[in-house]
């Protein structure tokens, strides 16, 4: 794996941008396809997309600066060097649903009708997002010799960290195996995205498709961080913030999963 994918004269373009950008089109489709019975068009949904687009980058930047704000401190600049990776989902998450309130408003919509319609993409921006991670070397997983494992080469970044951490020596022209721990999230993702599809096309209540995220997602990447190698931030009882947010969300799934079906059942019960 390499974190560049092409140079332009001396530039060099990165796979992270490349998939990111990946990210945000396919996203586009799949609301453009999605909106066309509900009266949102192309404008509609791009109008809404750079929305999400400006909020959830910085938002997962935000979140990745604070925590390595002590390697920023010392190369500050490097803050807007999102092209080359680092933004953490979550971070990116919360930007996101700020801005839905925003946009919601300015639409006078339903917010939880316009986050369930978002949502649907969100699995798919994350698949793309998870294959950008594998290619530039971030997030990479622990140590792992087995048929699915993976090696980085010199000077990529789980290469430098084996090599501070004394797992490797400076002569060795690649990491010790790992795993391949981002393709593992990419494959959930995409599993997720075709789930919230068909929930999404038989939704009866505002609020069942964003519950379903949230009760879903959050088990998975709970999952994943286990196999994590790459630095984790302890949270909570030796949980990582990842983990711990994760708990949350799921906690935040269910309490609206509840609501809507309450409120299905009185929509049920004054139809009878």
């Amino acid at each position: 794996m390499h974190s560049i994918c092409f140079t332009v004269g001396d530039y060099p373009v990165y796979w992270f941008g490349v998939m990111l950008a990946l990210a945000f089109l396919t996203a586009l489709l799949n609301w453009t396809y999605l909106g066309r019975k509900e009266g949102r068009d192309l404008n509609y949904c791009s109008d809404m997309m750079l929305w999400i687009m400006i909020s959830g980058v910085v938002g997962a930047r935000v979140a990745f600066v604070i925590s390595e704000y002590r390697d920023f401190i010392k190369r500050p600049i490097e803050v807007f060097y999102v092209h080359q990776g680092g933004l953490i989902f979550y971070g990116g998450l919360a930007g996101t649903g700020l801005a839905l309130v925003v946009f919601a408003r300015m639409r006078r919509e339903k917010f939880m009708s316009l986050v369930d319609f978002v949502i649907t993409a969100v699995p798919l921006g994350h698949f793309f997002g998870r294959i950008g991670c594998f290619l530039n070397g971030c997030c990479y997983g622990g140590r792992y010799s087995g048929i699915l494992s993976v090696v980085y080469p010199r000077d990529s970044l789980p290469w430098k960290e084996q090599l501070h951490d004394g797992v490797i020596t400076q002569g060795m022209s690649a990491s010790c195996p790992v795993h391949p721990v981002q393709l593992y999230e990419a494959v959930f993702n995409l599993c997720l995205f075709f789930l919230l599809g068909w929930a999404y096309r038989r939704r009866r209540v505002d609020g069942r498709v964003t519950a379903l995220y949230l009760l879903t997602y959050p088990v998975g990447r709970f999952l994943f961080e286990f196999f994590r190698g790459d630095a984790r931030m302890p949270a909570v009882a030796g949980l990582s913030v990842a983990q711990a947010v994760s708990v949350a969300l799921f906690a935040l799934g269910l309490g609206i999963w509840f609501m809507s079906y309450r409120k299905e059942k009185e929509t049920t019960r004054g139809r009878s």
